[in-house]
């Protein structure tokens, strides 16, 4: 990726620009048209959402001005793209049939939406650049092996949290050093009470949805990256739902070291999160050479034997093109679950919920989010949290608790089917 911006000028140079389809158009989505607007040798040929008034809203506020067609027909489609055109679409099946496009965005956010949109990559021969994370810690594994069977990419998205993570994790190991904890910033405080209800007057001051917001407060979303960073590493929760200390970026290498050396941690090689160091995100890493050691003091890392590698910002979707653009010249990713899930996502009541209700989805009203071992979960039958959406209780439950498979009736999807052909060949 040394040369990407090189490489990509050649693109624009031959009149080739690397092809980028996006389906998904709210706030990331938006972004990212802006974002490849401005690129040289990288273009949008189709971007889809599911009222196409919204997405000619997102081409305004991105600044963007090509021209644009309207359809739903393939043949069209294509004929728009070859002329230049953009096409704007409500049918998700274009960005993916596209002949012209070499990979998708998933912008969606939708487990199912993206278990289905990447089977149709896969199949399609398109690389697929998941921004999906929910998707991903539940099915990433065998997405990622059909993909890799297929001859194509499937990456986490530059920018987001886990790919930002996984920048720092590469370096790190790539060099020889121990990493004793991967972990990000988390900007406001844990209220794992948190509801859209409680949240609306903040949300909208900052003009976006409440259910978005609980996400991000109640530490679902938390839960989800590092869940992320874990199954693309192999680091795992130190405990239940991590620590989640209060730090500062200067103490990082003080609060998440082993807890012989005053630190939190039991054991090293595990992710978590540091509340108060935001945006950012961190390593912890030690080494045993003392020569090393010396040297870290001489390049102003401190005494040790824990140093902070950091990365003071993550620029979410404005970073997305630079992954597609890696997978397309490169065929590499900026990261993906390994084999098997290391962790597992979890759900765990927010109150008193009664048999027959049906459960709404991450950031609402019904559960939390958090993380454990995927071996635990596995054994305990804890419901996996991207499986959770539209499940009907069977019986009560009580607030705290966490919902395991035989509290709950499953509707039948791709992504379920997917979960379960996964469990089978993780056994």
């Amino acid at each position: 990726m040394y040369e990407i911006d090189a490489r990509l000028l050649e693109r624009a140079k031959a009149g080739k620009p690397v092809l980028v389809s996006l389906i998904g158009c709210g706030q990331m989505g938006t972004d990212i048209i802006a974002q490849v607007d401005l690129m040289k040798g990288m273009e949008i040929p189709v971007i889809v959402d599911l009222n196409t008034e919204i997405a000619v809203k997102s081409l305004e506020m991105a600044e963007c001005k090509r021209e644009y067609v309207i359809t739903n027909d393939l043949e069209e489609a294509e004929k728009a793209v070859n002329a230049g055109k953009l096409v704007i679409t409500n049918d998700w099946k274009i960005a993916v049939h596209l002949p012209q496009a070499e990979a998708v965005i998933d912008c969606t956010g939708s487990p199912v939406m993206g278990a289905t949109i990447t089977l149709e990559c896969i199949n399609n021969k398109k690389h697929i650049v998941m921004m999906n994370v929910e998707c991903d810690i539940t099915v990433g594994p065998i997405l990622r092996q059909m993909a890799e069977n297929a001859g194509v990419i499937y990456t986490l998205a530059a920018g987001d949290e886990p790919a930002a993570i996984m920048e720092l994790y590469r370096f790190a190991n790539a060099l020889g050093f121990t990493v004793v904890a991967a972990g990000k910033g988390k900007n406001n405080p844990l209220d794992i009470t948190a509801t859209p209800d409680t949240l609306a007057d903040k949300a909208k001051a900052r003009n976006m949805s409440a259910y978005m917001l609980c996400e991000f407060v109640d530490g679902s979303k938390t839960a989800i990256e590092m869940a992320a960073v874990s199954n693309a590493t192999g680091l795992v929760p130190d405990v239940q739902g991590m620590h989640g200390a209060k730090s500062t970026v200067d103490t990082l290498n003080k609060v998440f070291c082993p807890k012989k050396d005053g630190g939190v941690l039991d054991k090293v090689g595990v992710v978590d999160f540091a509340i108060g160091v935001h945006p950012g995100v961190f390593l912890t890493i030690t080494t045993e050479n003392k020569r090393l050691r010396s040297s870290f003091i001489q390049r102003d890392m401190g005494e040790g034997p824990y140093y902070t590698l950091f990365r003071p910002f993550h620029l979410c979707s404005m970073e997305v093109p630079l992954t597609a653009a890696q997978a397309v010249l490169y065929k590499e990713s900026s990261g993906h679950p390994l084999k098997k899930l290391t962790s597992e996502c979890i759900a765990i009541a927010k109150r008193q919920l009664k048999a027959g209700e049906k459960l709404d989805g991450i950031g609402g009203f019904c559960y939390r989010v958090s993380i454990d071992h995927a071996d635990v979960a596995a054994k305990e039958g804890f419901l996996p949290a991207g499986l959770a959406k539209g499940a009907v209780l069977k019986r009560d439950v009580n607030i705290g608790d966490i919902i395991t498979y035989d509290m709950v009736e499953l509707s039948e999807s791709v992504l379920l089917q997917l979960r379960k052909i996964q469990d089978q060949m993780c056994k």
